[in-house]
């Protein structure tokens, strides 16, 4: 198998040969044009994140964003990334639309074995979100988690296990504390009701 077989299946690999540093290389290069961009260049970010990700992407990106590849990653349209995202690409990053994540996000798609004798390997398990997830602040995502749509993550979580549709889940490790409800759906925050004057005052500003 080639190190990009072995990536794909799961299996054990190293990193730097059959063009995997080129590749790097080249990310690093457009991630930096795109990390030094101006508030106003946004169709500048526009044109970059389509070479980032080999595809044409509707999403929001703040600056600075990190990545290792940027084309094992797959951004839904409608998606919002706040300021200093990290994902370690070495496989798939899936990510549906009208997904919102906070600052300082890492998604990890890489791990090493334990055994300290084969811990220079490593091996790659996919990351999937779903479509209109919310991702707290500073949330920690590991490999090989699926996070179910509509769910929330807590600021600060440690994700390591599949999290359910319509779940709010925090915590280190990342539990399911309890499904979304009816009072969800009638408040925004603690007891901050959710009134038609406010959804027409946001249409009005769209």
């Amino acid at each position: 198998m080639t190190m990009r077989e072995r990536i794909a299946a799961g299996k054990l690999f190293t990193d730097y040969c059959e063009g995997l540093p080129e590749d790097r290389i080249q990310a690093k290069r457009r991630m930096m044009a795109f990390n030094s961009t101006g508030p106003d260049a946004l169709e500048e970010r526009a044109r970059l994140m389509n070479e980032i990700f080999g595809k044409e992407t509707k999403a929001w990106i703040e600056p600075p964003f990190y990545f290792c590849y940027g084309t094992n990653i797959e951004i839904g349209e409608g998606t919002y990334l706040n300021f200093n995202c990290n994902f370690v690409d070495d496989t798939k990053i899936s990510i549906g639309k009208n997904v919102l994540f906070g600052p300082a996000v890492t998604i990890a798609t890489v791990g090493h074995p334990i055994n300290p004798n084969y811990r220079g390997y490593m091996y790659a398990d996919s990351v999937k979100i779903e479509d209109n997830c919310w991702i707290g602040a500073g949330t920690i995502i590991c490999p090989g988690v699926t996070i179910g749509e509509n769910s929330v993550i807590g600021a600060g979580s440690v994700v390591t296990k599949d999290i359910p549709v319509n779940s709010v889940a925090f915590g280190n490790p990342c539990k399911v504390q309890r499904t979304i409800n009816e009072q969800d759906m009638k408040y925004y925050y603690k007891d901050r009701e959710i009134t038609q004057e406010d959804l027409d005052e946001e249409s009005r500003l769209r």
